[in-house]
């Protein structure tokens, strides 16, 4: 029985099913934990959606940033972007099936030791923390008012956490620490105009899982989002978005003792 933590997917389910032949996955003994961003961008993602769905209890999925924007559209945007690849979900039969599915994944999963969410955690934040917030927001996306909090959590403001702040700040400020964070303050301000690899940003701004002091250096977080970073190991944080979408790689990572890293080619390769 093993547990692999996998990268970015983002629709490419030709080279997901591909590195699931490589890891020999058997749903039946094995995990999968997904570090967010099924959908959006590639090929595939209804296919990807249904897949995962359809392992039931074999598959963990956090959400990233494109799921959740996936659900708003659905909910209560109506509209897509210009660069979403979503309409193959929008008009399928099972559609509000699968949102339904999607809006009841978890932002933040912690098991075997590891804690997975997509982005990042704000320096201020400890495990109990994170585990709060996250709860909080999982609650707001599955109420019966949830197309209220879909249209509420897009901005980049606040972008310091402060215990006062209002309950819909809270939540706005959770979904882009656990969705879109890199890079921050040392104060533990947010940035989201930085995607660059870490030495390509202003000087004032440290990736977040290098702020000193941060209050969750001791959870092992596994984490996506950041093409440009790649694979990284450091002290109790692992990298796995390895830039499948852009023509680089689909990685799982064995949460196993000696924590191997399996990964494959990807010619799904998408203008940034």
């Amino acid at each position: 029985m093993t547990t692999y933590a996998i990268g970015d997917i983002q629709g490419c389910y030709d080279q997901f099913r591909r590195l699931l032949d490589k890891l020999a996955f058997d749903p039946a003994r094995d995990t999968l934990w997904i570090a967010g961003d099924l959908v959006n961008r590639g090929p595939k993602s209804l296919e990807t959606l249904r897949f995962i769905k359809g392992l039931g209890d074999a598959a963990v999925s956090v959400l990233g940033n494109h799921d959740m924007h996936l659900i708003a559209t659905v909910v209560s945007l109506g509209k897509t972007g210009k660069k979403d690849t979503l309409t193959p979900i929008l008009r399928a039969s099972d559609c509000d099936e699968l949102i339904d599915w999607l809006r009841h994944q978890p932002l933040f999963h912690h098991d075997l030791g590891f804690s997975m969410l997509h982005a990042g955690l704000p320096p201020q934040w400890d495990f109990s923390q994170t585990l709060h917030m996250a709860r909080l927001v999982e609650q707001a996306m599955r109420s019966a008012d949830h197309p209220r909090f879909f249209r509420s959590m897009y901005g980049n403001k606040p972008n310091l956490w402060h215990d006062d702040l209002a309950k819909t700040e809270q939540l706005r400020f959770a979904v882009n620490c656990f969705t879109r964070l890199r890079y921050c303050t040392a104060e533990g301000v947010l940035d989201f105009g930085q995607k660059g690899p870490p030495g390509s940003q202003p000087a004032h701004l440290i990736p977040w899982y290098a702020v000193p002091g941060r209050k969750s250096l001791d959870m092992k977080i596994i984490f996506g989002h950041w093409s440009t970073l790649g694979f990284y190991q450091g002290y109790n944080c692992y990298s796995i978005d390895t830039g499948c979408l852009w023509g680089g790689r689909l990685t799982a990572l064995s949460l196993d003792a000696d924590l191997r890293r399996i990964d494959i080619d990807c010619p799904c390769q998408q203008k940034p």
